[in-house]
């Protein structure tokens, strides 16, 4: 007569769990066909080490493919239910064999089988929505990092450019400096409008107002005052305006790409936050001493001056435009040099507080 192991079920609502009481199991067999399963191995079981065989008839039709596991203790059987579903019993009869008991270690009932099958999923969609954030994170990171380095290499070559026509041609290289660097200086200005989108969608955490105000100024600059005017594009001006602007972008856009992959540079920091403070407001007069030299060539041109209706017989003037800008500009300059300074505090203190 063969002798029959013990063996543990559970149930979830897509598989069928048995554990088969046997030490040491070897020439391990287990067949499945519709919905009969016949097991047969070689192990220590209740009756020594000895052959233990049993079959079982299911309930309902399970599928052919089965998996095992054996372990020192136990043998570890998996099966897939034909349908999706909550079965009753375990067997085709009533009775259910007595080598058969409940696997109280795995045992759910059926509600509880649902909540688990409901965290499941719930994990799944976390997962799914942390590698979709992922993709999406790493994506935005280096889309971000191509931007800043794309603005770095503009912003070198302006700067490196400008410092060796200086040694090269002195002063002659300061009047020339509109016709040699314009092309890049217009293509990363107008590069920088980006920098007011990142703002706006939250891709960076930098205030939209603060980031406008310097694009549209400094565009305002290029293109209307000097681009614009043919007669200010051989101003000294011009030279000092782009060479500040550039000084200052060579260490910001650097600091940002570090920061794209988390990480810092203490001395480019200390410069990103430092060098701004003289080099930012000496910008903002370089503009300023542009704006008032061009306002006597826009009265003298009448560019850009608004017509007015033929009974008044006159136009304003765009250099009245150019004095609000002006007031404008000192206001920006104010608000722009509170952010920046707010900016710099916050993040030496936090530093500070790290470090201690």
């Amino acid at each position: 007569m063969a002798l029959t192991p013990l063996v543990y079920w559970a149930q979830r609502h897509e598989d069928i769990y048995l554990r088969v009481e046997l030490t040491d199991a070897q020439n391990i067999e287990v067949r499945v066909h519709e919905r009969v399963l016949q097991f047969k191995a070689q192990g220590r079981g209740a009756k020594g080490q000895n052959e233990y065989e049993f079959s079982l008839e299911f309930l309902l039709p399970v599928k052919s493919e089965v998996s095992h596991r054996s372990t020192q203790r136990q043998v570890n059987i998996t099966l897939r239910k034909e349908q999706r579903g909550w079965w009753e019993r375990l067997t085709l009869q009533d009775r259910k064999p007595l080598f058969v008991v409940p696997d109280f270690d795995r045992w759910l009932d059926e509600s509880d089988a649902e909540m688990e099958i409901r965290e499941k999923e719930k994990k799944e969609e976390m997962k799914t929505a942390r590698h979709e954030e992922r993709g999406f994170i790493s994506l935005k990171r280096g889309l971000l990092f191509a931007y800043n380095l794309v603005q770095f290499l503009g912003f070198s070559w302006i700067f490196v450019n400008m410092t060796v026509r200086l040694f090269i041609f002195g002063r002659d290289s300061v009047s020339d400096t509109f016709h040699t660097i314009s092309d890049v200086m217009f293509f990363c200005q107008i590069l920088a409008a980006v920098e007011v989108l990142n703002a706006a969608f939250g891709f960076v955490r930098t205030g939209v107002t603060p980031t406008l105000i310097q694009v549209v100024g400094r565009n305002f600059i290029l293109f209307i005052i000097f681009g614009a005017v043919e007669e200010m594009q051989h101003q000294p001006v011009v030279f000092f305006v782009f060479y500040l602007w550039s000084a200052i972008e060579i260490f910001r856009y650097p600091f940002y790409m570090l920061g794209c992959f988390n990480t810092e540079w203490k001395t480019l920091t200390w410069l990103r936050y430092t060098i701004w403070i003289p080099l930012y407001p000496l910008g903002v007069l370089a503009e300023a001493v542009a704006v008032i030299q061009s306002i006597p060539i826009f009265d003298k041109t009448k560019l850009f001056s608004i017509p007015l209706p033929k009974a008044v017989g006159t136009s304003v003037s765009f250099s009245c435009v150019l004095y609000v800008y002006l007031g404008l500009m000192f206001l920006g300059l104010f608000i722009n040099f509170r952010h920046l300074y707010k900016q710099r505090t916050k993040r030496f203190r936090t530093k500070k507080r790290k470090a201690n």
